[in-house]
């Protein structure tokens, strides 16, 4: 199900070519909601979490939570916590959760001098009026990341904090609700590709969309596995995604 040339091999795809992990990370790290473990503490309440484009995590919680309070007495002035955001797909397959990136590091307040310009640099991914409570009733923590967990298409992958950081999120899995009702009729033809490929017993559904290709569910009687179908080179964003479909759909069997 290969059109051309795409980025890299890597498992939990049936072995057809993906995106790397770096990036798989930051892409699934741009979905919320997120939940924050700390230790000591457990599950605390969180208000917003993002990676800025620079690659620095931010999240903000509570002022009056216990997670802030056990900041202020802590004696290094930080606390270790774990920040997890799971992806799941906006559409209809049976089970949703495309995949999950675990943020393990220590936390700790942002100076006052640097909270209005780390605001700026979260709204930038993350524009929410939770933001505007930060000083009043919630207050901007920084995550210093020490590890990076990703799992998706069954598969566990540690990822370099610093290549996490260096990488980018998939402009394209931004917008791919709407990309995909543009693009019904001729992403509907390459499901149907799909369903020949894989066996009439087999339910596959459309899982997603990124620069690299389209993701398919295939859920066999006894299995569940996903299917990258790759694009002949990734699209730099949204607009190329018609002509990139219309090549899947013209090369091999109809």
């Amino acid at each position: 199900m290969t059109a051309g040339p795409s980025p890299r091999v890597g498992p939990g795809t049936t072995g057809i070519p993906q995106p790397p992990p770096a990036e798989r990370a930051r892409t699934v790290a741009a979905r919320c909601p997120a939940g924050l473990h700390a230790v000591g503490l457990g599950a605390v309440g969180l208000s917003l979490a993002g990676t800025t484009a620079a690659g620095q995590v931010y999240v903000v919680v509570p002022s009056d939570g216990r997670l802030s309070t056990a900041l202020r007495t802590s004696p290094l002035g930080d606390l270790p916590a774990r920040l997890t955001v799971t992806d799941r797909t906006p559409f209809p397959v049976r089970h949703p959760v495309r995949g999950q990136v675990e943020l393990s590091g220590w936390l700790a307040p942002v100076r006052d001098a640097d909270v209005q310009p780390a605001l700026l640099d979260l709204a930038d991914v993350h524009p929410s009026d939770a933001l505007l409570d930060v000083g009043l009733r919630a207050v901007l923590l920084r995550l210093d990341l020490a590890e990076v967990l990703l799992t998706d298409g069954g598969t566990t992958s540690e990822v370099d904090p610093d290549d996490y950081a260096a990488a980018r999120p998939d402009p394209v899995c931004a917008v791919e609700t709407e990309l995909a009702t543009g693009h019904g009729e001729a992403l509907d033809r390459l499901l149907g590709r799909v369903r020949a490929w894989a066996g009439r017993h087999d339910d596959v559904r459309l899982l997603g969309l990124d620069r690299h290709g389209v993701r398919f569910r295939v859920e066999a009687r006894r299995s569940r596995y996903d299917l990258r179908v790759p694009f002949r080179a990734p699209l730099t964003d949204g607009s190329g995604l018609g002509a990139a479909l219309e090549v899947l759909l013209t090369c091999g069997p109809a």
